[in-house]
């Protein structure tokens, strides 16, 4: 689990890839300050099991799922990535829950400055706006943020001057390709409301036709 409040931005060391699945060695003298094998890291918002590290870098596999739900498979040699820690049981919750498992990607529309911050307009599917509400929260790149505005194929945020200096949003272009992760919580309510609407109405009949 993850808050979604980048810790540190990474630069790619190594990739090697085949057609499905990749394994990434990153450069962070942050992240394997007090770091395990078998720990969770989160690459772009992408939670990735540590596998070997030493005292600059760490290196991480990404199976097939994640090569094709995420923009993990677009990196190249010396990009920088967004890194996260797992969360830890004593430490302050900055951001909102944070699963690590990307929902699908968007592409960046459009970016404005207005006074201290900046306005990012995200192009998403459909299926991915219905999770998502004004003023509620959504995960971008790893980056937990705001959602101020959306539509029924985008979605804006804002970023104030930090997190658009302390992360690889304030670096991306239009067009770029980004991973997003919708509110943890608002899927398993839908999910749930969801499966109420498919159940059959409890009725005499229906309660004898089970045995009841």
């Amino acid at each position: 689990m993850f808050t979604g409040i980048v810790e540190d931005i990474g630069t790619v060391k190594t990739l090697q890839s085949n057609r499905q699945s990749m394994k990434i060695t990153v450069i962070s003298s942050k992240m394997v300050e007090d770091v395990k094998l078998g720990d969770s890291i989160a690459v772009n918002g992408v939670c990735l099991t540590v596998i070997h590290f030493n005292e600059q870098e760490l290196t991480m596999d990404v199976m097939p799922e994640s090569v094709k739900a995420t923009n993990l498979q677009q990196l190249a040699v010396g990009d920088p990535v967004n890194l996260e820690r797992a969360m830890s049981a004593n430490g302050r919750f900055g951001g909102h829950f944070v699963s690590g498992h990307v929902d699908g990607v968007g592409k960046i529309l459009r970016k404005r400055a207005l006074a201290n911050a900046v306005y990012i307009d995200f192009e998403l599917s459909e299926e991915l706006t219905g999770y998502c509400i004004p003023k509620g929260s959504i995960t971008i790149d790893g980056t937990s943020l705001t959602l101020f505005q959306v539509e029924k194929n985008s979605v804006t945020v804002a970023l104030i001057p930090h997190t658009y200096k302390e992360t690889i949003l304030g670096m991306k272009k239009i067009g770029d390709l980004v991973n997003i992760e919708t509110d943890l919580v608002g899927k398993y309510i839908l999910h749930q409301l969801k499966r109420g609407q498919e159940m059959p109405t409890i009725t005499r009949d229906f309660l004898a036709q089970n045995g009841f």
